[in-house]
């Protein structure tokens, strides 16, 4: 069975392990990266087809009739004419639940950074400021504690759950928001009911069309001038150019982000300005531990196996 794998860089940093692919596919082609241009003539004969982020439209599923199998290494599968596959008879199978400890981790490890000012502080010691303090401890910024205050969570899948579970050990208290365009569930509130309460606001839901801006200068205006909000979600959940400006006029009282609308950000984006105060930004990073990595390439390699086999294993289509 012809196998092309189109972008194992984007997961693989040349420390991975590929034998379980390998073996399931013993004629699989390994290409670290295919310009968008090129993906056409890579695909082409295959019946297995494994992706990232590279785009596999219609005209190449409508031209590719001997394609079986479109297998992702992400969860999200808006880079896939999914409607077409189903078509044509083709599967697609996504990934689920493999980066949750990393992006937990990524998760808190911005919160305590926020609210201990840590940046703040390495650079006020670096600076000589300690050094010319009168007295043996200085603390000119904030620092919060987390115990007994409100996370709230948009989103409630995996990632979502996972990020509750570890709220419990710094005592936080966790409310869940309605899933955007959704149907109220119990237990949980609407998300413009939760912002004013929300200490740290965490989003984890996937970018749909009822979720594109879903926070904004209005939703941002609703939060406690005080509040932290964490994005490892979708960069397009987040007015950009409105939470630089909430940042700098400190209406908010922090960010973390993760992920931009347009990756990587050639056009520039209003988050990566110089002087935005209490802001972190990393290249889309909280998911991609060593073991979260591994654990994508060895789930691919089960989700192409269980196909052959006949079984269904993650299928969206």
């Amino acid at each position: 069975m012809r196998a092309v794998f189109l972008d194992l860089a984007t997961v693989d940093a040349g420390d991975l392990d590929a034998g379980a692919l390998e073996s399931v596919l013993p004629r699989l082609v390994l290409h670290r990266q295919t310009p968008q241009d090129d993906v056409a003539e890579r695909i082409s004969g295959c019946e297995v087809v494994l992706l990232n982020k590279s785009r596999i439209t219609r005209a190449m599923i409508e031209s590719n009739p001997q394609l079986r199998l479109i297998g992702l290494t992400a969860t999200g599968v808006d880079n896939v004419d999914v409607a077409a596959a189903r078509e044509h008879g083709v599967a697609v199978c996504n990934l689920r639940d493999y980066c949750t400890p990393s992006v937990v981790q990524h998760v808190f490890a911005t919160l305590l950074a926020l609210t201990h000012r840590l940046a703040d502080y390495d650079a006020f010691t670096k600076g000589g400021h300690w050094a010319r303090a009168s007295q043996f401890s200085v603390f000119p910024y904030p620092i919060r504690e987390l115990a007994g205050r409100t996370l709230g969570i948009v989103g409630y899948g995996a990632l979502g759950r996972g990020v509750a579970r570890a709220a419990a050990a710094f005592g936080l208290e966790v409310v869940v928001a309605n899933r955007p365009g959704g149907t109220p569930e119990p237990g949980r509130v609407d998300l413009d009911e939760l912002l004013p309460r929300a200490d740290v606001l965490s989003l984890h839901c996937p970018l749909t069309p009822a979720t594109r801006g879903l926070v904004g200068a209005g939703r941002l205006a609703r939060m406690k001038p005080d509040a932290i909000l964490i994005n490892t979600a979708r960069g397009a959940l987040v007015d950009a150019a409105a939470l630089a400006s909430a940042l700098r006029a400190g209406r908010l009282g922090g960010a973390a982000i993760d992920v931009l609308e347009q990756e990587p950000p050639v056009s520039g984006n209003p988050l990566l300005e110089p002087g935005i105060p209490n802001l972190i930004v990393t290249p889309h990073t909280a998911w991609a531990a060593h073991e979260s990595r591994q654990r994508c390439l060895d789930e691919l390699a089960a989700n192409v196996e269980a196909f052959l086999r006949g079984e269904r294993r993650n299928r969206v289509d």
